[in-house]
């Protein structure tokens, strides 16, 4: 639906951009290039076999500005103070229930610091956290999240602890499921953090969805008495026996039906995919959906639309620091919990000019989707995970991002990760980034469809993952316009690891430090352009480009 309009569009912007100065051959700074790559997409944008379309990813579709609501309480109103020693954390918190019990508004943190020995919780739709700028605004964190909830291990076993990649001291995430989500630690039954609920049983079926094909966004219901226009639902794909799903998930052909996914039980413990999305139309069995459909639906994966957990819509933080007292960083995956800011459970929520610092992690999304985090900044005495985007997140948009080089030294027994993405998540776009450290990290766990584009990247993390997640990339990754200051390959020319991918306007790199072999055997159908340039890719961004179609 819409294709054609599209592709004359995207025509027009590229025979644009050639009599802005497009050449051919070899390219070098001072010249500007479109790669085949992307006049092939123009032409199917929504099932291009190596780049995936990020256009509508992000809060309301990728939207510019983000709504002004009018404010409805001052912490100060509260009790807090900003004096340095004072507990702001419970007068916060207040003024933020205060906020949704009046169904919405902005909570407003004036300039100054403000102490927090306790997490900040925004459990409730159209609430906005804002303060006067991150400037000017910062809140001063003083306990972990060990010492607020409890120790929180690994489902999966081990002696890890989960703060390592969960939870924030400013933790958006619906009441109900954030109330679940803590009960559970507490009680160490250690919990799933997705739409479905601690143990993936809170979900009830609306209906079987008939065969379709990535990109489609009409699709025909068996019975569409439970869906509404303006409704969440939640598509659902289980795998078969023979993971023809996750084959799929990699782009086909007989690399992945090769490869062995029977023993990699982290990965199956990810599956049934679970898709969150609005529902435009209903008319008929004929629903249309607010996205095109991330993969195709066939009968043998059961798609159905579901219930799910009650998502947290409408609520963003902006305009402050939170900034942790500084500790030193601890051991890898023992993680004590002074995160920043994570989204769980959320759709169309936002974060806006904010910085974290002193952090073990800093901003996360978890089970996040439609979601954008723009002008964030994480800095001070290093981390684990600066970003990390885990538990099946999809459609989200994390632009004009900063990760600042550390302050202190990295101890010995410690890890530095980067961008993360995990665990199923798909559709996510990382733009207009500065890493002064860290990587372009894939935990494994099969993240697929995600692009990475106009990023300066100083390339001296390490990846992780466990064997038994499975591999490193699904299909349709894409790095668009990279510039590596060190050289170094790892994660960033990704034509010899990533399936069904593409690499397009980097600068050369060589293979060192942490080198890893493909998981799947054979052609793997990889794109590799503009190889080695700099800066003479166009269009620049291949999101923004995508989101002017």
């Amino acid at each position: 639906m819409g294709n054609a309009h599209l592709t004359r569009r995207a025509l027009l912007g590229g025979a644009t951009a050639v009599a802005l100065g497009t050449t051919t051959g070899t390219a070098h700074a001072s010249s500007a290039e479109v790669p085949s790559l992307w006049r092939e997409f123009t032409r199917a944008p929504y099932t291009h076999p190596q780049i995936p379309y990020v256009g509508r990813a992000g809060y309301r579709g990728g939207a510019a500005r983000f709504p002004r609501r009018p404010a409805v309480a001052d912490v100060r109103d509260y009790g807090a103070v900003a004096d340095g020693t004072t507990d702001c954390a419970p007068a916060i918190n207040r003024a933020v229930a205060a906020a949704g019990r009046a169904g919405g508004g902005t909570v407003s943190i004036p300039p100054g610091t403000f102490r927090i020995d306790g997490l900040i919780r925004i459990g409730y739709d159209n609430v906005v956290l804002r303060g006067a700028g991150s400037g000017r605004t910062t809140l001063y964190a003083t306990k972990n999240l060990t010492e607020l909830i409890g120790a929180y291990g690994s489902r999966y076993g081990g002696t890890k602890s989960s703060w390592s990649w969960a939870g924030g001291l400013i933790w958006l995430a619906p009441k109900a499921r954030w109330d679940s989500l803590v009960t559970a630690i507490k009680a160490q039954a250690w919990p799933f953090e997705g739409w479905t609920g601690n143990k993936r049983d809170e979900w009830a079926p609306l209906t079987t969805v008939e065969p379709a094909r990535q990109g489609d966004r009409t699709v025909k219901v068996a019975d569409p008495s439970h869906l509404r226009p303006g409704s969440l639902v939640l598509l659902r794909i289980s795998d078969d026996p023979t993971h023809t799903l996750l084959q799929h998930m990699s782009g086909g052909g007989p690399g992945p039906a090769a490869y062995y996914w029977t023993d990699k039980t982290k990965l199956l413990s990810y599956v049934p995919y679970e898709w969150p999305v609005r529902v435009v139309r209903v008319r008929g069995r004929t629903v249309v959906l607010e996205r095109p459909l991330p993969l195709d639906l066939r009968p043998e994966w059961n798609p159905q639309f579901t219930t799910h957990a009650r998502e947290l819509t409408g609520a963003g933080v902006e305009g402050l620091t939170l900034e942790v007292m500084e500790t030193p960083q601890s051991p890898h995956l023992l993680d004590k919990g002074y995160n920043g800011v994570v989204l769980q459970c959320t759709y169309d929520c936002w974060v806006d000019d904010v910085t974290v610092r002193n952090v073990d992690n800093g901003f996360g999304l978890v089970a996040a989707s439609s979601c954008t985090l723009r002008r964030t900044r994480v800095g001070g005495r290093g981390e684990h995970h600066p970003y990390f985007c885990r538990e099946g997140s999809h459609d989200n948009l994390i632009e004009d991002f900063t990760i600042e080089e550390r302050t202190v030294p990295a101890p010995a027994d410690t890890q530095l990760h980067g961008i993360n993405v995990e665990g199923l998540s798909s559709y996510n776009v990382w733009s207009r980034g500065s890493m002064q450290m860290g990587t372009f990290d894939s935990h494994r766990g099969l993240p697929f469809a995600n692009v990475r584009t106009d990023i300066t990247v100083n390339n001296n993390g390490r990846h992780g993952g466990d064997a038994n997640a499975g591999p490193l990339f699904g299909a349709r990754f894409t790095h668009w316009n990279i510039r590596v200051t060190n050289a170094r390959a790892g994660l960033m020319k990704i034509d010899g690891l990533a399936p069904y991918s593409a690499t397009v306007g980097v600068n050369e790199v060589t293979d060192f430090d942490q080198i890893d072999v493909p998981d799947f055997t054979g052609d793997l159908h990889a794109r590799l352009e503009l190889y080695p340039t700099t800066g003479v890719v166009r269009p620049r961004n291949l999101h923004e480009a995508q989101r002017d179609l």
